[in-house]
């Protein structure tokens, strides 16, 4: 992988079949994504992972890894992040960013700078804004400006 950002896409959660196959949760909204990752690396960069095949699904994916040849193999990746590099995520639109992109950004709730973002959570009814400081904000309904790196959140 080049030297650039890293960014998670997923998780290996377990071995499927006998293969070498792994079931792979996804953190994107398009889990069909996958397909187009050639090369993913773990947290420390210190092994790459080929994809040999992908079959994106509405929960997991099902994957064969290069080099993973059967089931013992594969329990191997079990807990393993999967990262890109920032230069091989899909391009953008106008008026598009990556929740990656949000992180250090200031939040500003009704004209008051509430901090900054560390994280951004999801438990399931919609995405929230977990601060440096530790406080929460829902992030359904909120407008961003890329330009100057604010989030106007209600």
């Amino acid at each position: 992988m080049r030297d650039t950002q890293k960014i998670l896409v997923g998780k290996i959660v377990a071995p499927q079949g006998i293969r070498g196959e792994v079931r792979i949760q996804a953190y994107s909204d398009n889990p069909a994504d996958f397909k187009k990752f050639h090369v993913l690396s773990n947290r420390f960069a210190a092994e790459d992972f080929k994809f040999v095949r992908v079959i994106p699904n509405s929960t997991v994916i099902i994957a064969k890894i290069r080099g993973f040849d059967d089931r013992n193999a594969a329990e191997t990746l079990r807990g393993t992040e999967l990262f890109i590099g920032r230069d091989d995520l899909p391009a953008l639109g106008e008026q598009e960013y990556y929740q990656t992109d949000l992180i250090g950004m200031t939040v500003n709730q009704r004209g008051n700078i509430i901090g900054r973002v560390a994280c951004i959570q999801n438990y399931g009814a919609g995405d929230i804004l977990e601060l440096e400081n530790g406080d929460m904000v829902s992030f359904v309904g909120a407008s961003v400006d890329m330009d100057t790196k604010i989030i106007y959140v209600k």
